[in-house]
């Protein structure tokens, strides 16, 4: 049902803009623009994310609960914003307006961190980030959605998180070699993560089209039909109330609940990495070094899980993926010391992100209407946060008390008992069951040729 839609049946074929029948569709330019700004910042934040964990325990002595609430501070914070980024965004109707916001204040916040040396003002910097983040995230992913046809968006998340891991596999290792090279290597990795994260806003201000509604460009059949000089008729303004009313979308409840119940038994990567490190002896300066595992395999693997969901099914794939990151757990907790086993939990985690980062708001983005794309894309985006803020809390409360093996004993039941759930809540619908906004109309309504989706494509 609510994950589970599907490609163009066969035999269908896109054509491009200025492309004849036949003609393979591309990737629209908003998305490799968006990509690309996602690289550049990913370096940036991965920099420090992959330096933050080790500096904070090893170096400002923290213990395991500290850094649970700190981490869950850090992802709780971007959750609570992602809905005012979101709504923002809809009711200026201008979504790189708010997603430049969002990229400007994380970049701000970067030169901080050679200041701050202690744990309250690195809380401050970190939150202070995180609202950056939580700014730009639903405007970002609403640009993707607005200028990608339906069927298509799988591979266009992909290729977009694709792009933005490809930052994610830079940032560690430029914090290694600074750390290896420079004196005062952490001083040393904020300052040129700082740098490079207002490169990024420079390049989203010049090149990514600016845009609120469809920005994906009209058949010529349809511009004609317009008539000359006529425009289309101007939305009413976006309005808090219907924000709200998107919950009484089943489908979009149907994600937002499987989205919070995964939530909340996803260890954080922070942990993962550290869990790793001692489950392995990996060497204190090896750690940046983990999350380039994660990455090159997210790297490899994100636009054909992207196409792969558009074809078989969102549902599928993304079941798939927290499967994989069940069998990650069970290795960490119950595997011989075997020399790979770093190389096998790192490439299941890899393989997680894969089938889920951009399969969840390709399917989220089928449910709503692009006025309100942001917004639904927020709702469901916030409580995956908050779920994952809860979890990091309870985790590090866990190791704190328990240790690491009882600990993550218990984050995987919890996966394997709300992944069932999630199964069953995402199950295959009936061939009668439409989807309908409060109003009566459809989310695909507003497609820029105003025809309704194929019943039979519908998922």
């Amino acid at each position: 049902m609510y994950l589970a839609d599907r490609s163009a049946p066969a035999g269908a074929k896109t054509a491009p803009e200025g492309g004849g029948p036949g003609r393979a569709a591309v990737v629209a330019p908003a998305v490799l623009a968006l990509g690309t700004v996602s690289l550049i910042t990913d370096i940036s934040s991965e920099m420090v994310t992959a330096v933050l964990p080790l500096y904070l325990i090893a170096g400002l002595g923290l213990s395991p609960l500290g850094f649970g609430a700190l981490d869950g501070v850090y992802n709780g914070v971007s959750a609570l914003v992602q809905l005012t980024g979101g709504h923002l965004a809809d009711r200026v109707r201008n979504h790189k307006l708010i997603a430049g916001i969002g990229y400007g204040l994380s970049a701000l916040c970067k030169p901080l961190l050679l200041f701050a040396h202690s744990l309250g003002p690195i809380s401050v910097i970190l939150a202070l980030e995180r609202t950056g983040k939580g700014l730009r995230t639903a405007p970002r992913d609403a640009l993707i959605s607005l200028s990608t046809p339906a069927e298509l968006q799988g591979r266009a998340f992909g290729v977009h998180r694709a792009m933005d891991t490809t930052g994610a596999l830079l940032g560690p290792l430029a914090a290694f070699l600074i750390l290896s090279m420079a004196v005062d290597g952490y001083d040393a990795v904020f300052g040129v993560s700082a740098c490079i994260a207002v490169l990024g806003v420079v390049v989203l201000m010049l090149f990514v089209p600016s845009g609120g509604g469809d920005l994906r460009p009209r058949r010529a059949g349809v511009d004609a039909g317009a008539g000359a000089g006529a425009g289309p008729p101007r939305p009413d303004p976006v309005r808090l109330r219907d924000a709200l009313d998107l919950l009484r979308l089943p489908r979009l409840r149907a994600l937002a609940l499987c989205a919070v119940l995964l939530g909340l038994t996803t260890v954080s990567d922070a942990f993962v990495y550290l869990l790793l490190q001692r489950r392995t002896g990996i060497g204190e300066q090896w750690f940046p070094l983990l999350p380039l595992g994660t990455a090159a395999v997210f790297l490899l693997l994100a636009v054909p899980a992207g196409a792969l969901a558009d074809r078989i099914g969102r549902r599928t794939v993304f079941l798939a993926g927290h499967a994989l990151l069940l069998a990650g757990y069970g290795l960490l907790l119950w595997a011989p010391d075997w020399p790979a086993l770093p190389y096998l939990v790192l490439a299941l985690h890899g393989m997680f992100y894969a089938a889920t980062d951009g399969v969840l708001p390709a399917a989220v983005a089928a449910t709503v209407p692009g006025r309100l794309r942001a917004t639904g894309l927020a709702l469901v985006g916030t409580g995956q946060a908050l779920a994952r803020f809860c979890c990091s809390l309870a985790f590090g409360a866990a190791w704190t008390l328990w240790g690491t093996g009882p600990a993550l004993a218990a984050a995987a039941v919890g996966l394997l008992c709300c992944a069932a759930a999630a199964g069953f809540v995402l199950r295959p619908a009936a061939p009668d069951d439409t989807l309908t906004l409060p109003d009566g109309t459809c989310p695909d309504d507003s497609r820029p040729d105003g025809t309704l989706p194929d019943p039979a494509r519908r998922p």
